[in-house]
């Protein structure tokens, strides 16, 4: 029986052990799609207790802590933090075979030095060990990004956001991490939404565009794309329910915004049709500037409107959502595709059914400008597992190229989140490492090298052309 979560952790094989050990772990990470507050680095928090790390935002675990009968005021409401953490502990021991399970112990092994198991009788200690830990000084925000070996890191911002802390960071010489913007315009497109018209008064304020149709619309976001450009942004990311494409005339979508505007109720074909011509628009600008474009669909959010009522989103009443047809997103790559306007792409489906269109979809687009223009993201939210990435990195494996793979994003509002790329690594690591113990691909460590480290770490700063 091999002893709980030791330096072979998962590591099955002996191939696995030297692709881990001698290069994958060695490698830096790369935080190219989190959701991490900037002002928390700037201001370089330092927390009081490992219930406000662990349990503050984390929708994850709130999920969890409901499936084990827990009230709500344990999880979100106004019991204390140690009450919280201790209803954490007895709901994680009865995690096993969820991630949680792994993430949790890793966090408490790498940034604690714990090397037991959290449940319901060891809190009590866990507890103690980690909130002296936490009241050192080498444990505040930017320590903790420091231990963690990470070079860049990319948030999640709207347009009207004034990237007030990114700019501070940026100032700061005593931090050597980039903090960098990632432009994530989901509002300016969701005109379904009732607040809409209130979101475009923000954007033409500090747009200085005063939004009066489609196209001062667009020329309103390619302000904004100017102002995040000159901030560092290069990357793009867009939550969307499915990749949709409806496509009409100009003067049919004025007439839909126009509508719109005036407080008219939008069918949901209008509604369609003018997100069709806000990506097609999007999408072209950010071939102009060189940036990435990352579509995150495939999730219905908010299923449980008594807690969405009480909490609001990102409460952890999301679910999968399986309709995405793959023959819209195919024709709204090739409709920029067509004039040679399509940016470099990630592609990240919440349905892993979708895997294997994704992988077949990618390869009709990819072409000389980039080594993997199109991409396959990592497994992500409810994939984010062993099953979840193995499946995701086998399916890419047999339709594209994996050793083209930018890898793990951490997709997370804690700042004890990067050890999931170590836990993403030391899957592929098995994966890998099994192919080469069954004789599947040669024992060429010079070859394997090259693809583990450029999956961990390498060909994301290629791809994304981050100056590090």
């Amino acid at each position: 029986m091999k002893k709980f979560m030791d330096e072979d952790f998962l590591l099955s094989t002996e191939s696995a052990k030297k692709l881990y050990h001698e290069y994958a772990e060695v490698m830096p990470v790369l935080d190219y799609h989190c959701h991490i507050n900037p002002q928390e680095i700037y201001e370089d928090r330092k927390f009081e207790n490992i219930t406000q790390v662990w349990l503050g935002g984390d929708h994850y675990k709130w999920r969890q802590m409901r499936s084990n009968g827990v009230d709500e005021r344990y999880i979100t409401g106004d019991a204390t933090d140690r009450e919280k953490f201790q209803k954490w502990a007895e709901t994680l021991e009865m995690a096993i075979g969820n991630p949680l399970y792994h993430w949790s112990h890793l966090e408490l092994k790498r940034y604690f030095g714990y090397e037991g198991n959290l449940s319901g009788e060891t809190a009590e200690e866990v507890w103690n060990l980690c909130n002296e830990k936490l009241s050192q000084d080498d444990m505040t925000v930017r320590n903790l990004i420091k231990k963690s070996n990470v070079t860049l890191i990319c948030t999640t911002d709207d347009p009207v956001d004034s990237l007030e802390w990114h700019k501070k960071i940026a100032e700061d010489d005593t931090f050597d991490v980039q903090v960098l913007p990632a432009w994530r315009p989901d509002k300016a497109m969701n005109l379904e939404k009732p607040d809409y018209v209130e979101y475009l008064a923000k954007l033409s304020e500090v747009s200085n565009v005063q939004i009066h149709s489609f196209a001062s619309l667009i020329e309103a976001l390619k302000n904004r794309m100017d102002f995040f450009a000159e901030n560092g942004c290069s990357v793009s990311d867009h939550g969307l329910e499915y990749v949709m494409y409806v496509p009409a005339s100009n003067e049919e979508i004025e007439v839909i915004f126009a509508k719109r505007l005036a407080g008219g109720t939008i069918s949901r074909e209008e509604e369609l049709k003018f997100k069709t011509a806000y990506m097609v628009a999007l999408g072209k600008e950010y071939n102009k500037k060189n940036w990435v474009m990352q579509l995150h669909y495939g999730v219905r959010r908010d299923n449980n409107r008594r807690v969405f009522d009480a909490l609001g989103p990102d409460a952890g009443i999301d679910c999968i959502n399986n309709f995405a047809p793959s023959s819209e997103m195919a024709a709204y790559l090739n409709a920029l595709a067509i004039t040679d306007e399509l940016p470099k792409t990630i592609l990240y489906s919440l349905n892993p059914i979708d895997n294997a269109s994704i992988g077949t979809i990618i390869g009709c687009f990819q072409d000389s400008s980039a080594a993997g223009k199109i991409q396959q993201g990592s497994a992500w939210w409810f994939n984010d597992h062993k099953t979840g990435m193995t499946d995701q990195m086998i399916s890419l494996a047999n339709l594209g190229l994996l050793g083209n793979f930018i890898g793990m994003l951490t997709d997370s509002r804690s700042f004890l989140s990067y050890t999931r790329h170590e836990y993403f690594r030391r899957i592929m690591c098995v994966l890998i490492g099994g192919w080469v113990e069954n004789g599947e691909y040669p024992a060429d460590y010079k070859a394997l090298e090259k693809i583990v480290k450029g999956i961990s770490y390498n060909n994301a700063v290629k791809y994304f052309g981050f100056d590090l």
